[in-house]
């Protein structure tokens, strides 16, 4: 199984985000053999007390982190369609992969959070429709097709990338309700559930959810990649987050990812809190013991 981690975009009230920290885990996460490194996508996250957490912009941190690495995969986790035109964001993802040496995942959803959308003016009102009709447009662009579709939000006429994408960029798609996971089903090469420590029951039902979806839609189910958030926190560096799904020895960390990969999971995708360089090391000395 493939391990990645989360790379921290938040700017939490009264503090000051620093690019220079992010760097050194990107550079930190690669030096240790991990597999890869994601970027949330969001402008804000208003909790329903207390102040906003604003967030950096995720595809300017992901060319960041493509020109200071050479080998660790690249993704967002995951991009909100409704924040940008299709056509553009096709455009986007083959520079990026092309910036990468071919590194990317296009990792996309239906957005959630309502307050942003309020914030920016982007309309709150049928996500998975919108996603839906997106995902149409930038498939096809991205797998170097020419696109004609004209639907109630998005429409593109003899649309082309020129030059083609170099490859098959992969599609990712995060979605746990039915709709999504029917899309999920017909597009994607990879789908991502979040967020959890111990597989539990929510975790069990959304794996069948998946399995009637993919049966549904008469696909194979090993054609699709399963990937999974984790919260890890280490007990022995000081912090309070509240947040977090896991928190044990480095020994209970590779028995927790084994016990993830058993389940069919190909690639663990992990918040480590706090979000040092230590905390990085000690993920990867618990991959490195869990692959024995």
């Amino acid at each position: 199984m493939k391990v990645g981690i989360v790379l921290d975009v938040d700017v939490a009230p009264g503090s000051e985000w620093e690019w220079r920290r992010v760097r050194e885990n990107a550079l930190r996460a690669e030096a240790e053999a991990l597999d890869s490194v994601w970027v949330p996508d969001h402008f804000f996250y208003q909790p329903p007390e207390g102040e906003a957490v604003g967030m950096h912009d995720v595809w300017t941190v992901l060319s960041g982190v493509a020109a200071i690495t050479e080998r660790i995969e690249i993704a967002p986790i995951v991009l909100c369609s409704a924040f940008r035109n299709p056509g553009l964001m096709a455009n986007m993802t083959r520079t990026l992969d092309a910036v990468s040496g071919g590194r990317l995942t296009l990792g996309v959803g239906a957005g959630w959070h309502d307050p942003e959308f309020e914030a920016y003016g982007y309309p709150t009102d049928h996500k998975v429709g919108r996603f839906e009709e997106w995902i149409q447009i930038v498939i096809p662009l991205v797998r170097g097709e020419a696109v004609d579709f004209e639907g109630r939000w998005y429409e593109a006429r003899g649309a082309t990338l020129v030059p083609p994408p170099g490859r098959r960029i992969p599609i990712l798609i995060a979605g746990n309700k039915p709709r999504m996971m029917r899309l999920v089903a017909r597009y994607a090469d990879s789908w991502n559930t979040a967020w959890f420590g111990h597989p539990d029951d929510r975790l069990h039902e959304r794996l069948r959810d998946l399995d009637t979806a993919l049966e549904a839609e008469g696909r194979d189910p090993a054609t699709l990649e399963r990937t999974l958030g984790l919260i890890v926190r280490d007990p022995d560096q000081p912090g309070d987050d509240e947040d977090a799904l896991f928190s044990g020895s480095v020994e209970e960390l590779a028995e927790l990812l084994r016990e993830h990969e058993a389940l069919g999971f190909a690639h663990a995708i992990v918040i480590v809190q706090p979000g040092t360089e230590r905390s990085i090391e000690r993920l990867a000395e618990a991959v490195r013991l869990s692959r024995g």
